[in-house]
C-alpha cells in the first residue's frame, strides 16, 4: 500500500514538473527540480500523517493484549476463589461436625450423671431402704475433704460475642477424696446442706477465687470471675461474718469478683439474706443470678439488689426472644418489647444478659441476631481444674482451713 502511494506521489511530482516546463515556460532543470521537490514534500507529508496512526494502532494492539491477559487472570481468580470457598466450607463443616460430636458426647455424659444423681436422690428419699449408712459415709467424706483443704476450683470461660474473647470465668467447687477421686456435686451438695457445711465450702472456694482474680489481674484486669455462693452461706450466722471480713480485706477486687446465686434462691431470699447482700454491695461487689427460668424479671428490683448479670439457658432464652408474644422483663417501658430490644433494655438498668449452656454453633448464630453480649457453654470451653502448681499456690493457709473446719 505504501509503495503504491509513493508511485502516486512520484506521478504527481512528474506532472507538476511537466506543467512547469510546458505552461510556466521554465527550464527543464528547474521543472525537474520542482517535480522532485513536490514528490518529496508529498512523501514527507505522508510519513508525518501516518506516524501517529501507526503508534495508535500499536497502542490499540497492546491494550487488546492487556485486556486478554486481564480476562484470563479474572477467570483464573474466579476459579481460585471457588476452590478457596469450597475448602473453607469443607473445613467449617468438618469443625462443626467434630465440635457437635464432642458436645453430643458431653451431653450424654451429663445425662448419665443426672440419671445417676436422680437415682441416688430417689434412694435417699425411699422409705423402704436404709440410707443412713450411705449418707454418713458421704458426710464423712465431705468433712474430711474440708478438714484437709481438698476443695478444688474448676473454671469455665464466659466469652464476649461475637469475638469470643474470654471476658470472665465461672468458678465451680469440687471436693476430692483422700485418693484424689472427685466427689461430684450431686453426691456432696445434699449432705453438705444437711450438715450446714455450705458456708465452709463457699468460703474455701472464695479464697481460691480471690487468689485467681489477683493472678488474672496481673495479666488483664478486664477479666473477672463469677464465684458461686449458696443462699445458705448468705444466711449462715456463723460463717458469714468471716466471709464478710475476708471480703472487706479484699474489696479492691470488687470490680473483678462477682458473686453468683441461683435465681430461684434470689426470688425467695429472706430478710437476713437481703441484709447480707446489701453489706457486700456496700463494699462495691456485684451479684449475678443464674438459671433464670424466664425473661419476665423485675429489672428495677434486680438493679436495687446489686444484681448486674443475669444468666439464662440458651434454648429457653432463644425460645422466648424469638416469640413475639413471649415473656419480657418488667421495666419502665410500656410497649411490648421486640426480641432484638431485650438485651438493650437490660443494659439500661446496668444489667448484662449472658446466654449460658450454649452447645452448638447454630445456637451461637441465633443468639448473635439478638445482640446478646456474652455466652457460656461447652461450645466455648468446659469447666477445667486450675493447674496443679496454681492449686498449691492458691490453697488456703492451715489457720484459715482450721478456723472454717471448726464450724463443721
Amino acid at each position: 500500500m505504501t509503495a503504491i502511494l509513493f508511485l502516486i506521489y512520484t506521478a504527481i511530482g512528474g506532472g507538476a514538473g511537466w506543467a512547469l516546463f510546458n505552461f510556466a515556460e521554465q527550464s527543464l532543470v528547474i521543472s525537474a527540480i520542482g517535480g522532485i521537490v513536490i514528490t518529496l514534500l508529498l512523501g514527507q507529508l505522508h510519513l508525518i500523517l501516518s506516524g501517529p496512526k501507526q503508534r495508535l494502532d500499536e497502542i490499540d494492539t497492546k491494550i487488546g493484549k492487556l485486556e486478554d491477559i486481564q480476562r484470563e487472570t479474572g477467570a483464573q481468580l474466579k476459579v481460585t476463589e471457588a476452590r478457596t470457598d469450597a475448602i473453607e466450607t469443607t473445613v467449617k463443616h468438618e469443625l462443626t461436625e467434630r465440635r457437635d460430636a464432642l458436645v453430643s458426647e458431653m451431653r450424654q455424659l451429663e445425662g448419665l450423671i443426672d440419671r445417676l444423681s436422680s437415682s441416688f436422690e430417689n434412694q435417699l428419699s425411699s422409705p423402704t431402704q436404709t440410707v443412713q449408712p450411705a449418707e454418713d459415709a458421704t458426710l464423712r467424706a465431705v468433712k474430711a475433704a474440708l478438714h484437709d483443704g481438698r476443695v478444688d476450683l474448676h473454671l469455665q470461660p464466659v466469652v464476649s460475642l461475637p469475638h469470643r474473647r474470654v471476658a470472665f470465668y465461672e468458678g465451680f467447687s469440687r471436693l476430692r477424696d483422700a485418693d484424689g477421686t472427685l466427689i461430684l456435686p450431686a453426691e456432696f451438695l445434699d449432705a453438705a446442706r444437711r450438715a450446714n457445711l455450705m458456708g465452709v465450702i463457699d468460703n474455701m472456694t472464695l479464697f481460691r477465687c480471690v487468689q485467681i482474680v489477683r493472678r488474672l489481674a496481673e495479666r488483664d484486669r478486664r477479666v473477672g470471675v463469677f464465684c458461686n455462693i449458696s443462699a445458705a452461706s448468705l444466711e449462715d450466722a456463723e460463717t458469714f461474718p468471716h466471709f464478710l471480713s475476708f471480703m472487706r480485706e479484699n474489696k479492691d477486687l470488687a470490680s473483678s469478683l462477682i458473686f453468683e446465686i441461683r435465681a430461684d434462691a434470689f426470688e425467695i431470699r429472706s430478710r437476713k439474706m437481703r441484709e447480707n447482700m446489701d453489706q457486700l454491695t456496700s463494699l462495691g461487689f456485684r451479684f449475678s443470678i443464674d438459671h433464670a427460668a424466664s425473661l419476665s424479671l423485675d429489672l428495677p428490683r434486680l438493679q436495687d439488689a446489686g444484681v448486674r448479670f443475669v444468666k439464662m439457658n440458651g434454648d429457653q432464652l432463644l425460645d422466648e426472644l424469638k416469640n413475639p408474644a413471649g415473656p419480657r422483663p418488667i421495666c419502665a417501658i410500656q410497649r411490648h418489647l421486640a426480641g432484638e430490644d431485650v438485651s438493650a433494655v437490660f443494659s439500661r438498668y446496668g444489667i448484662t444478659l449472658i446466654c449460658e449452656k450454649m452447645e452448638s454453633e447454630a445456637a451461637v448464630i441465633e443468639v448473635l441476631s439478638f445482640d446478646v453480649p456474652y455466652g457460656q457453654g461447652h461450645i466455648f470451653g468446659m469447666p477445667r481444674p486450675i493447674k496443679a502448681s496454681l492449686m498449691e499456690e492458691t490453697a488456703p493457709p492451715a489457720n484459715f482451713v482450721n478456723r472454717l473446719s471448726s464450724f463443721g
